[in-house]
């Protein structure tokens, strides 16, 4: 009976640990790229201060600084306004059937100015002063520039005035005037200069006019 006890028993553990062989296999394991590994400074011993070394690359350091932003240009000088430009006679010469006057302009405001393109000129005369006769044609000889004008600066444009007894009186109408009625290039309030000289009161072209150039004419 004993024997037959010990028999039950040893053929019960041999299954216990055939099962356990059979069931306990080990679970299939994932694989996949190892984590990035990480440099990092430590203690080389505790009674010394060395450190290994650390390696740092391009991603460690962040974006790099760009050069600084320029500063904006400074915005151009506005138009000379009529309010604030002076106007005088430059040198005169007379030829035969013409005579030649610079018209100086000169910047009174504090800031500097421009001046381009050509200036609005005719004779005028009477109380109150009106325009006589036909505006001042552009001569294209010279091309346009800009002019800037600094506080007191000068610019000016050369004026041919064609004798008005070059033309039959009924079809001038001859008349004097006292003054020249100026504009200034882009702007549409005028500038009288007093200036005497023979007038066609009839559509005639006496005047030329010249771009505005730097300087006095001198």
């Amino acid at each position: 009976m004993r024997s037959l006890v010990i028999t039950l028993l040893a053929a019960t553990g041999l299954a216990t640990c055939a099962c356990s062989s059979l069931g306990g296999a080990a679970a299939p394991q994932v694989t996949g790229p190892a984590p990035a590994a990480r440099t990092v400074t430590v203690p080389h011993h505790r009674q010394h201060h060395h450190r290994h070394p650390v390696t740092v690359t391009a991603a460690d350091q962040g974006p790099a600084a760009g050069p600084p932003a320029a500063p904006p240009a400074p915005p151009p000088p506005a138009p000379c306004l009529s309010r604030y430009l002076g106007a005088s006679a430059g040198i005169g010469q007379g030829t035969l059937g013409s005579s030649y006057l610079v018209i100086d302009f000169k910047n009174l405001n504090n800031s500097p100015c421009t001046l381009y393109g050509y200036p609005g000129v005719s004779l005028a005369g009477g109380k109150p002063v009106t325009q006589i006769g036909q505006a001042a044609a552009e001569n294209p000889a010279t091309p346009r520039q800009l002019v800037t004008l600094a506080p007191g600066g000068v610019a000016n444009a050369l004026l041919r005035i064609a004798d008005a007894g070059n033309y039959p009186a009924q079809k001038c109408a001859p008349v004097t005037s006292h003054w020249l009625q100026i504009f200034p290039p882009n702007q549409t309030v005028p500038i009288y200069l007093h200036y005497t000289s023979q007038a066609c009161a009839k559509p005639v072209k006496l005047l030329t006019v010249n771009v505005v150039v730097p300087g006095s004419g001198g």
